[in-house]
C-alpha cells in the first residue's frame, strides 16, 4: 500500500481521485491548494502525488517545481490544458506523467500503480553504480556527484540509473520513451531531450559522459 497525495481544487473531483486509489488498496492524504499540499508535505511524505494544474492561490507548475525540490517520489499531473508546451513546461518541472481532463479513474490508477511499481523495483536495488565522479545508490535512490549529493527528479534518476546500467551503448529516443515512461506514454521525443538537458545540467562537468549522437541518440560512455 502507498501513500498518495491528491492536490485538486476541485472537491467532487478530489473524491473520485482518492475513492479509486482506495479501491486500489493506497491511503491518500487531500489538498485543496497548492499551498495546503507543500505544507502537507513538509510534515510527512507520501509516495506519489497526483497534481492539478489549475488552481488558486499556487499553480500546480509552482507546486511541481517545489515539491520536486523536496522529494524524489513520482508526481502525476492533471490538467484540461491540451498544448504541448504546457506539458513539455510540466515535464521540465519534474512531472513523471501527465493526463488530459476529462480522464478516466481506472486508466489514472493504472498508471500511477506503473510508476509506483517502477520507483518501489529500484528501491530494491542492492549495488552501487560507479562511473566517473558519480555514484549511484539504488537502495537509497540517492546520486552524489564529486562526494556530494545531487537532486534528481523521479524521471531524471531513472534515465541516469538506465544509463549507467547500459553503458557504451546507444539508445534512441524512441527506444528511451519505451523503456523509462513505458510503451503506453502519450509524450514525444522532446520529452528525452528536455529530461537528458537538466540531468546534465544537474551532474555538473560529469553531464558529458551523456553523449548526444546525431540522428541516432544517446549513450552514456565514459572516457578518462
Amino acid at each position: 500500500m502507498a501513500r498518495i497525495m491528491i492536490v485538486e481544487d476541485e472537491k467532487q473531483m478530489r473524491k473520485i481521485v482518492a475513492e479509486y486509489m482506495r479501491r486500489g488498496g493506497h491511503s491518500c492524504v487531500e489538498a485543496e491548494d497548492g499551498i495546503e499540499a507543500l505544507s502537507l508535505l513538509k510534515q510527512e511524505s507520501a509516495d506519489l502525488m497526483i497534481l492539478d494544474i489549475c488552481m488558486p492561490h499556487l499553480d500546480g507548475f509552482s507546486v511541481c517545481r517545489v515539491a520536486r525540490e523536496m522529494s524524489s517520489m513520482p508526481i502525476v499531473v492533471l490538467t484540461a490544458r491540451t498544448d504541448e508546451e504546457d506539458k513539455l513546461k510540466g515535464y521540465e518541472y519534474g512531472a513523471d506523467d501527465y493526463m488530459t481532463k476529462p480522464f478516466s479513474p481506472r486508466v489514472l490508477l493504472a498508471k500511477v500503480n506503473a510508476l509506483l511499481r517502477r520507483s518501489q523495483a529500484m528501491a530494491m536495488e542492492e549495488e552501487t553504480l560507479d562511473a566517473g565522479k558519480i555514484t549511484l545508490l539504488p537502495a537509497a535512490r540517492r546520486v552524489f556527484v564529486d562526494g556530494r549529493e545531487t537532486a534528481l527528479t523521479h524521471m531524471e534518476y531513472e534515465l541516469l540509473y538506465f544509463f549507467m546500467r547500459n553503458q557504451g551503448i546507444v539508445f534512441s529516443r524512441e527506444q528511451l520513451l519505451d523503456r523509462i515512461w513505458g510503451y503506453d506514454f502519450a509524450g514525444n521525443s522532446r520529452t528525452v531531450d528536455t529530461h537528458v538537458k537538466t540531468l546534465r545540467q544537474k551532474l555538473g562537468t560529469e553531464g558529458q559522459w551523456i553523449v548526444t549522437l546525431i540522428r541516432s541518440g544517446y549513450k552514456f560512455e565514459v572516457r578518462l
